[in-house]
């Protein structure tokens, strides 16, 4: 591990570069640790006596992209410097590799605590793990999306940020997309999803909502938000935007009440979830909350309720894909198999209603 932290984060040329661009961080002998490391990013503790921070960068080994993604992470929350939306203070950033082997940012260690609504027990900070504080969760995350939607990201320097123009329009080949590319990846000839057709047919020529341009986080859930100590429920910050880009910011929303409780279907249980909705308001409560926040039309809800969904059940089958590979042990393949099968049959179900 000594090895691993000294390639990640060479002391002397890391040092010289905290002391020209970081000064907040201090003076002192810089002492280091690996906080959490991912396929994607790692992320470092950086402590010189004063205030400790956190870096982030690429692995050893990156994956393609990382090193430009972790790059427009550093970029995006710079901009939401100017903002009043939770996230990281970022301190500085640097492209040039030859510091500590990859880009790296800078950023704020957030105090706080991360929620946990995923499994069939709720692990939350007490009071958050009980009624009525556990309720209020969703609603601070909704909160942050209502703060990240009210900005005007070219104003803040984001104008040229993702690419221009008919961001839904691509949404559905997108994913279709990334379900067919299992066969190439893994040699999966795939199965029959009952709903699959129905739904993509549906977005694909239902009404698109207008598309409002702003800034989307991505990867909205409760792993990747931090909460102030004590009730009420208050966002610290969202964290890990490296899937951020511009397009419709209600993406976020649908993405993150994706796995609630339906109105239109009170009573349903939920037997093979990742989320667990128990003494969760609904999709729609939060819906009409950040519209009358962000002032959208609630009727958008549903498309964008819908695509994610959508959206859910295509990524997931990788892990069939996978398990039928051998890369992962069969009983995931079948646990996540029923998730992409509810997926498509919940859309389906929503779509029936409609009629």
């Amino acid at each position: 591990m000594e090895a691993d932290l000294d390639q990640l984060a060479p002391i002397g040329p890391l040092t010289d570069w905290l002391d020209a661009n970081v000064p907040e961080l201090g003076r002192g002998p810089l002492r280091t640790s690996i906080l959490s490391g991912g396929t994607s990013n790692v992320v470092l503790t950086l402590d010189r006596g004063e205030k400790p921070m956190v870096m982030r960068r690429p692995p050893a080994v990156p994956p393609p992209g990382a090193e430009k993604g972790v790059l427009r992470e550093a970029r995006v929350l710079t901009a939401l410097g100017a903002t009043q939306v939770p996230h990281p203070h970022c301190y500085g950033s640097c492209a040039d590799t030859a510091v500590v082997g990859a880009p790296f940012y800078v950023m704020e260690r957030v105090a706080g605590w991360a929620p946990n609504l995923r499994d069939e027990k709720i692990h939350n900070e007490p009071p958050f793990n009980a009624m009525p504080y556990e309720y209020g969760i969703p609603f601070a995350i909704v909160d942050g999306l209502i703060a990240l939607a009210n900005v005007d990201h070219e104003a803040i320097g984001l104008g040229d940020f993702g690419k221009p123009g008919k961001f839904l329009e691509r949404q559905v080949n997108r994913w279709a997309g990334q379900l067919a590319s299992y066969k190439e990846r893994y040699g999966y000839e795939g199965r029959i999803l009952e709903g699959y057709a129905e739904t993509e047919e549906w977005l694909r020529y239902a009404r698109l909502p207008d598309e409002v341009r702003g800034i989307i986080h991505g990867d909205v859930g409760t792993p990747n938000m931090m909460f102030h100590h004590g009730p009420p429920a208050r966002l610290a910050a969202m964290i890990d935007w490296e899937l951020s880009t511009i397009g419709d910011p209600m993406i976020d929303l649908g993405w993150f009440t994706g796995g609630l409780r339906d109105e239109e279907d009170p009573y349903k249980e939920f037997p093979i979830a990742l989320n667990n909705p128990a003494n969760l308001p609904t999709k729609q409560e939060l819906a009409r909350y950040y519209c009358a926040g962000t002032g959208r039309d609630i009727r958008d809800f549903e498309w964008f309720s819908i695509l994610a969904k959508f959206k859910s059940g295509c990524l997931l089958e990788y892990k069939v894909a996978q398990a039928e590979a051998g890369i992962l042990p069969k009983e995931t393949g079948r646990f996540f198999a029923r998730i992409v099968e509810n997926c498509f049959r919940e859309t389906a179900a929503q779509i029936a209603r409609q009629a």
